[in-house]
């Protein structure tokens, strides 16, 4: 596995433990449709669901990790929540977040960016 894959992953499982630690309850993770991912859904509130794009780099030299997240992963990230929300028969509202970690041998820093976008 590629280095990034495995910062990746590791990145996706402090943002779960975050999450967590701070009263959500995970509800999947790494839910594919089509081309689309999405790296955890979650649940705070009865009636919303939280779609969490999970963004790890082990350096912000191009940018901050959320930065990463462009238009078509955005694109992509509503399909794939649209799909889910319709094939568990979900009548819920939709939240997108975006957990941003900036993780080396020096640094572990993590962003929790609430409604970090909109989907219409």
């Amino acid at each position: 596995m590629a280095s990034h894959n495995e910062l990746g992953k590791i990145g996706e499982e402090i943002a779960a433990q975050y999450l967590l630690k701070n009263g959500y309850k995970i509800l999947r993770r790494n839910f594919y449709f089509d081309k689309a991912e999405i790296d955890i859904i979650a649940q705070k509130e009865e009636n919303t669901i939280v779609i969490v794009e999970v963004k790890t780099r082990n350096s912000d030299f191009f940018g901050d990790p959320q930065s990463f997240v462009t238009p078509a992963k955005i694109k992509n990230l509503v399909k794939a929540a649209n799909e889910y929300i319709i094939s568990n028969e979900l009548d819920v509202e939709v939240r997108f977040d975006i957990i941003a970690i900036l993780k080396n041998q020096k640094v572990e820093k993590l962003e929790h960016l609430e409604n970090a976008f909109y989907h219409f």
